[in-house]
C-alpha cells in the first residue's frame, strides 16, 4: 500500500537535516557521483601539505574522511547546527572550527595556509582565498555549477532563465584570475538525480535551503501535492545536478 500525501510530507517535515550526510535519503533519492572523487583528491593533498583550511565545512564530514591531516588545519562553517556538528566530529583531530559567516573577511592572517579547499560553498570569496594562501599555495574545490537541480527548481518557482547562467566556469575562472590565482584545472560534469517521492523532495530542498530559497511545506503545499501525483503516476522525478572541479595555484 503506498503512503498518502500527508504521512510522507509530515515525516519529512519533522526529520533533523543538521550536517550533510543525506543517508536519509537511501531508497527515497538517488544521485550520480562526479567520475573524479572530490574526497579522494581532496585527502592526497591534505597530506601532503604542512597547513590547510576547509572553508563552509558543513558539519565536518567530508574532511572528517581524510585519513591525515596537516599539523596546522582549520575549518570554517556558518549555520550553528553544522558548527557544533563540525567541532563534535573534527576536534578529536586536531582541527580548529571556527564559526564564522560566509563573508569577508576570513578569519585569519594573509598567507596562513598552503591549502585551501571547499565542497559545495554556497559563494566563493576569491580575493580572500588569494590572501589566505601562501606564495605557491592551492585552492582545490568542488562546487555546484550551473542550473544544478533545475528541474526541481523551476517546478516550484517557474522558468528562470537569468538564474541558468549562474556560477557558471567561465565565470568562475575569470573571478579566480582577476584574484591574482592561476587556474590549473577545471572539470565539470551534469548527473542524474531522481526522486521517488515526495518526502524526498521535502527533505532535500529543507536541507539544500538554496533550491529554492524561503521553502516551507505550507508556502508550496499546493505545488507538493502536485508533485505527489505526478509521481505517483508517471514515477520518479528526474533532476541533474551540475558540478565543478577547480583547481587554481596563488603565483610564488
Amino acid at each position: 500500500m503506498s503512503r498518502t500525501f500527508d504521512d510522507l510530507v509530515a515525516e519529512a517535515a519533522s526529520v533533523s537535516v543538521d550536517g550533510w550526510d543525506f543517508s536519509w535519503l537511501d531508497g527515497r533519492a538517488t544521485e550520480e557521483r562526479p567520475s573524479w572523487g572530490y574526497q579522494r583528491l581532496m585527502a592526497e593533498r591534505l597530506a601532503r601539505v604542512a597547513s590547510a583550511l576547509d572553508v563552509q565545512t558543513g558539519g565536518g564530514e567530508v574532511l572528517a574522511g581524510a585519513d591525515r591531516l596537516p599539523p596546522t588545519m582549520a575549518a570554517t562553517e556558518s549555520w550553528p547546527p553544522n558548527v557544533a556538528k563540525a567541532t563534535a566530529l573534527l576536534h578529536p583531530r586536531g582541527v580548529v572550527v571556527v564559526a564564522d559567516p560566509d563573508e569577508p573577511p576570513l578569519p585569519f592572517a594573509d598567507g596562513a595556509f598552503d591549502l585551501v579547499t571547499s565542497r559545495h560553498p554556497a559563494t566563493v570569496w576569491w580575493a580572500e582565498i588569494a590572501r589566505v594562501l601562501r606564495p605557491g599555495g592551492t585552492y582545490f574545490a568542488q562546487h555546484v555549477g550551473p542550473a544544478s537541480v533545475f528541474e526541481l527548481v523551476e517546478f516550484f518557482l517557474g522558468p528562470q532563465p537569468e538564474a541558468r547562467r549562474k556560477r557558471h566556469p567561465d565565470d568562475e575562472t575569470a573571478a579566480a584570475r582577476a584574484a591574482g590565482l592561476d587556474v590549473v584545472d577545471v572539470r565539470v560534469e551534469r548527473l542524474r538525480m531522481e526522486f521517488f517521492d515526495v518526502g524526498a523532495v521535502v527533505y532535500f530542498l529543507r536541507k539544500v535551503i538554496w533550491t529554492v530559497p524561503g521553502f516551507t511545506v505550507g508556502a508550496y503545499g499546493e505545488r507538493l501535492r502536485a508533485l505527489h501525483e505526478r509521481i505517483r503516476t508517471e514515477g520518479p522525478f528526474v533532476a541533474h545536478s551540475s558540478r565543478v572541479l577547480i583547481e587554481a595555484r596563488k603565483p610564488r
